[in-house]
């Protein structure tokens, strides 16, 4: 559509040259008509009583104050630094394994609610032991108050073998091998009697999942609108809900930025960093982030101000009353009637707005 417009600017404009070129070439032998502009080395000057005058309009150019409003396309991801491979110091053969895929993670939760629920029966215990000796509570209470405890610590004393068995110790002649961290086994390549022969080979990957990325893609025209620290909401994939939120939207800021544009997909990276301490994110969810981002040229120019020249855009820029030169511009966001200049044009410069194809080569 902008295309067409501009055409048929050109034809317009072409139009309105055809009488204005009885200007040029010898009005008599008194001397030449006066040019309708000179070319001195790229500043186009248009003199006094050129018709060129009656057909240039100049203005400022104006201020882009609007925010864009960005849809990308996103997927949740586990924070790179919080991924671990686990390997063998040594070659040998397993004699046991005591994990499996998603281990660590709900060992680790275990023992911490059998924690508490160790420290609450331990204090019911105490209460009911002081109320009685007082003289003010009856032996059931106590009573109950005691299997309570008892019951706590034995989840207690499960809880934490389980956890010592994943973690291991060291005896004998046989090598433990203990997780760096806690987390969740996300890739598991190894299995109790297996032969470990290369001490590189990575034997499982252990991903704490307590905060994770929503990574989105930013296209190569969007690259600039987008700065560390601005807010943005995620919307999951339309079948996933997330009840403890209410609903699908979080809300959260954009912590990193990539410095590079990717070989593959030709897009810019930026993560925004979750908290996900209840699981509730799972690697490898879609998701929509929305941003408000703001232009990065600060200028519009009207369409009628660009001119087409082979593969660039340009304006002619006014540097002195009725002097132009021309300045390519690169363009952002574009509609009908304006577009959002990134380059080559700054606050209070001054462009021809209408019939500027006149003084185009």
């Amino acid at each position: 559509m902008r295309l067409r417009n501009r055409l048929r600017l050109l034809a317009l404009c072409a139009g309105l040259a055809l009488p204005l070129c009885a200007c040029h070439g010898r009005a008599g032998e008194g001397g030449d008509a006066a040019a309708m502009f000179t070319d001195n080395q790229g500043q186009l000057s248009v003199p006094d009583g050129s018709p060129l005058r009656s057909h240039l309009v100049v203005q400022a150019v104006g201020l882009d104050g609007g925010a864009a409003s960005l849809q990308l396309p996103a997927a949740v991801e586990a924070d790179p630094a919080r991924v671990a491979n686990v390997v063998a110091p040594l070659t040998g053969r397993v004699i046991a394994l005591k994990v499996a895929l998603g281990d660590f993670a709900q060992a680790a939760s275990d023992a911490d609610k059998a924690r508490d629920a160790l420290d609450l029966a331990t204090k019911a215990l105490t209460r009911a032991r002081g109320v009685q000796d007082a003289g003010g509570a009856a032996t059931k209470d106590l009573e109950a108050a005691q299997s309570a405890y008892n019951q706590a610590l034995a989840e207690k004393t499960r809880a934490d073998s389980r956890m010592s068995a994943l973690n291991g110790a060291a005896g004998g002649h046989d090598l433990t091998l203990t997780a760096p961290q806690s987390g969740v086994v996300t890739s598991l390549a190894v299995a109790a009697g297996a032969q470990v022969t290369d001490p590189t080979a990575v034997l499982m990957t252990v991903t704490n999942l307590d905060r994770v990325f929503v990574t989105a893609n930013v296209a190569e025209g969007d690259i600039g609108k987008v700065a560390r620290g601005a807010p943005a909401d995620i919307t999951l994939a339309a079948d996933i809900t997330l009840a403890a939120d209410g609903g699908q939207t979080l809300h959260g800021r954009i912590d990193e930025v990539d410095a590079v544009v990717a070989s593959d997909t030709r897009r810019q990276k930026v993560r925004i960093a979750l908290d996900n301490r209840d699981g509730r994110l799972l690697p490898n969810m879609y998701a929509t982030v929305s941003l408000a981002a703001a232009s990065a040229g600060g200028v519009t120019a009207p369409q009628s101000a660009l001119l087409m020249n082979n593969d660039s855009t340009s304006v002619l820029v006014e540097v002195r009353p009725w002097v132009f030169e021309r300045r390519v511009v690169r363009l952002g966001d574009e509609t009908d009637t304006t577009a959002s200049v990134i380059s080559g044009l700054k606050p209070g410069d001054r462009i021809v707005v209408r019939g500027g194809v006149l003084l185009n080569d």
